[in-house]
């Protein structure tokens, strides 16, 4: 359930209202904007009942069901589109969030070299694995610990926030010690106690779509991380598996624009990921902008032809800096479309 509270509701009065909502055995998620609160109820219980009892109740403007499985992640719960800070940026807000570097850390002299090339060309983030999910267990796993603290070095040459992906539960609280945001990569987007403990962590999460998984498990997904505590989640579209094989993915790119409708939570795309090709990244890329995604990751290597693992889909830094220099009058007309939107909503 949604419940508006009227106008400059005092704090006792929220708290009545809250009171009375867990006498019905639910669960309070509360959300303070400058002159409403919103109280959402998420739990088993009488949901007629206790509907009318709190619609009973005079502080409180409106009561509604949420028809949405996924309850605090849908636009039912927040109508505006939540904006993550992250180290000094908002994604979801009125800047185009690009994040980029090497699918894995592989040395010293390799990452910074990355760092510093994607930070030139205008990227916010770094990314790069420390843990590695590989297919087989032959190929290269990462550098694990000695991998994160490259990234920690790499962030305090450059100011770049970084983005790493994270394997277990067990592994959380050590990745958020050296990374800003968790990203949770498509093969563990189901991964349950991995969702539950990054509920309970301060980092912002990053939550892949699985390859062969629907909008609705995603955001199911989503919702296991925002139910947990943790409301700082980015979804991202990184293509999902059918019968084509030209490209190592299909990009779902209409999924952008579906997430948004179905979710405040901002929504970014990997064009990397979704084709396996390099030269298919600065298309998919405007079109990414276009559709009105809040940001891409973007896979970027010094020397793409000596990666340690998806060197075809990696972009060198020549490549990426003109692929930045010509996303700018796309991110411009984006921006324009903000400002519409925003004023449009008031």
């Amino acid at each position: 359930m949604i419940i508006s509270m009227k106008l400059h509701s005092t704090k006792e009065e929220i708290e009545q209202v809250c009171e009375r909502i867990r006498d019905f055995g639910y669960k309070i998620h509360a959300i303070e904007g400058e002159e409403r609160v919103v109280v959402a109820a998420v739990g088993v219980g009488d949901v007629t009942a206790c509907l009318e009892s709190i619609e009973a109740m005079p502080q409180v403007e409106s009561a509604v069901r949420i028809s949405a499985p996924y309850k605090f992640v849908s636009r039912e719960f927040r109508h505006e589109k939540s904006q993550i800070r992250v180290n000094g940026h908002e994604i979801g807000g009125d800047q185009f969030i690009v994040m980029a570097g090497p699918c894995s850390v592989e040395s010293e002299k390799q990452i910074m070299q990355a760092a510093e090339g994607v930070a030139k060309a205008g990227a916010q983030l770094l990314r790069g694995g420390a843990f590695k999910p590989r297919t087989s267990p032959y190929d290269f796993q990462g550098m694990e610990t000695e991998g994160l603290k490259l990234l920690a070095k790499a962030k305090r040459a450059t100011g770049l926030g970084i983005i790493t992906e994270v394997m277990s539960d067990r592994d959380v609280d050590l990745v958020a010690e050296y990374a800003d945001v968790l990203q949770i990569g498509a093969r563990n987007m189901q991964n349950f106690s991995l969702l539950k403990a990054l509920g309970k962590c301060p980092r912002a999460v990053m939550l892949k779509r699985g390859m062969s998984s629907t909008i609705k498990e995603l955001l199911m997904s989503a919702e296991y991380v925002v139910a947990h505590g943790n409301p700082n989640v980015i979804l991202c579209e990184r293509g999902i598996r059918t019968f084509e094989t030209h490209t190592r993915n299909t990009c779902d790119i209409v999924a952008v624009p579906a997430l948004n409708e179905l979710t405040h939570l901002p929504v970014i795309l990997d064009p990397s990921h979704a084709t396996g090709r390099r030269s298919l990244i600065p298309a998919l890329s405007r079109a990414a902008v276009a559709i009105g995604a809040d940001g891409l990751i973007v896979e970027v290597h010094p020397q793409p032809e000596k990666a340690f693992s998806d060197g075809a889909q990696s972009l060198d830094l020549v490549q990426f800096q003109r692929m930045m220099d010509d996303l700018q009058p796309y991110i411009e007309l984006w921006k324009r479309a903000r400002v519409t939107e925003a004023v449009a909503a008031v």
